[in-house]
C-alpha cells in the first residue's frame, strides 16, 4: 500500500516537532516506521551477503570499503563508528580484509603517530566489478517508486540520520 510522501513540518522555535500526519494516522496493525526500517536494512544486508558471499566477503566488509572509499584515511575506530560496528569487530574486519590485499595501513601525514586505512588498488578495483550488482540491487529496492519517491526517500532519511544523531 503506496502513500504519498508528505513533507513533515520542522518544529516551532524552542518547540519539538509535531507527528507527521501518517504517523497520527497508523493504527496499531501497522508497524511502527523504525520496525519498518530495521526490515529494509536486514532484507539489504542478506542480499548484499547474498552477492559477496561467492568471494568470500559480508556486506560488513563491503560497507567498510565503501567508507573507505569515500572517506580515505580513516583509523580503525572511524572506519568502526562510519561502518555501525565495534571497533573490535572492526579490528577484526581490518585484518581480514588486510589479508586480502584490500585495504592497507598507513601513517597519516599529518600527524605520524597516527595510523590510517586506506583502500589499495585492488579494494578499489573490487568495488569496481561490484558496484553494478549493488546498484541494481538499490534499483530493486526502489522500483515501484518514481524518481521523485526515491529523491524524497533519500532526503528523508538524511534528515533522520541527522536528527538522531549523537555527534
Amino acid at each position: 500500500m503506496a502513500r504519498s510522501a508528505q513533507k513533515i513540518p520542522a518544529g516551532t522555535a524552542g518547540g519539538p516537532a509535531q507527528p507527521a500526519a501518517s504517523q497520527q494516522q497508523r493504527t496499531k496493525a501497522d508497524p511502527t516506521l523504525l520496525y519498518v526500517i530495521k526490515q529494509v536494512e536486514l532484507a539489504a544486508r542478506a542480499r548484499l551477503d547474498d552477492i559477496f558471499r561467492p568471494i568470500g566477503m559480508t556486506a560488513l566488509q563491503y560497507t567498510a570499503l565503501t567508507v573507505l572509499e569515500r572517506h580515505p584515511d580513516l583509523s580503525s575506530a572511524q572506519l568502526a563508528r562510519n561502518s555501525f560496528v565495534t571497533a573490535q569487530t572492526m579490528a577484526d574486519m581490518v585484518r581480514s580484509l588486510e589479508e586480502r590485499g584490500l585495504v592497507e595501513r598507513h601513517r597519516d601525514a599529518a600527524d605520524r603517530r597516527r595510523l590510517v586505512l586506506a583502500l589499495t588498488g585492488e579494494g578499489r578495483a573490487l568495488l569496481g566489478r561490484y558496484r553494478g550488482r549493488v546498484a541494481a540491487l538499490e534499483e530493486r529496492m526502489l522500483s515501484g517508486l518514481s524518481a521523485e519517491q526515491a529523491a524524497e526517500l533519500r532526503r528523508g532519511l538524511a534528515v533522520c540520520r541527522v536528527n538522531l544523531a549523537d555527534r
